[in-house]
């Protein structure tokens, strides 16, 4: 494992950084995660100018809430993405919860989904967000065992529909909650 490893914002990285890693999830042709690192035919700058709007008010304009975006850094390139949202919407209280996060293919079962969930817990302020919702698929054990080791504990598995393109798809997710101290809120 890179001994060198930092989580820093999405204006903490370069150009050249970003484009390595992305082009590697876009080279399997998989579902990026998370999903706000999706290009979607944008520059960097453009990107850059969509995250910074992310983190505000205008979040709410394009039908989201406000989230800031960070990346995980090894010694020498981008390993993965964690994206938080402030708060949380009907939407996401059903599918999605405050943190979604993701490793780039060639890094995946090394243990940095787990330390890199952990080192952004380890920031967060504990008295504004006592608790956080993370979502999972239910097949999905990889990413239930990276909450589980950060003390996420199951509390639902609902069945959400989905609208795909032209349909719409039922979906399992398992909804976790990570809490960072008893104080009786639960």
């Amino acid at each position: 494992m890179d001994t060198g490893l930092n989580l820093v914002r999405y204006d903490d990285i370069n150009e050249n950084d970003f484009l390595e890693y992305i082009l590697e999830w876009e080279a399997l042709k998989e579902n990026i995660v998370p999903s706000s690192t999706r290009r979607r035919n944008f520059t960097y700058d453009e990107m850059m100018k969509k995250w910074k709007d992310d983190e505000s008010s205008k979040a709410y304009d394009a039908g989201f809430v406000p989230s800031t975006l960070y990346f995980f850094i090894g010694d020498v390139r981008i390993i993965g993405a964690l994206h938080f949202r402030h708060e949380l919407s009907g939407r996401l209280l059903l599918n999605g919860g405050n943190i979604g996060y993701g490793i780039r293919p060639s890094e995946r079962r090394k243990g940095y989904a787990t330390l890199m969930l952990k080192m952004f817990l380890e920031t967060l302020d504990k008295e504004r967000y006592d608790k956080v919702l993370i979502t999972c698929d239910d097949n999905n054990n990889g990413s239930a065992r990276t909450i589980e080791k950060n003390n996420g504990t199951l509390i639902d598995k609902p069945v959400c529909s989905q609208e795909g393109i032209g349909y719409i798809f039922d979906v399992i997710d398992e909804k976790y909650r990570v809490c960072y101290r008893d104080n009786g809120r639960r």
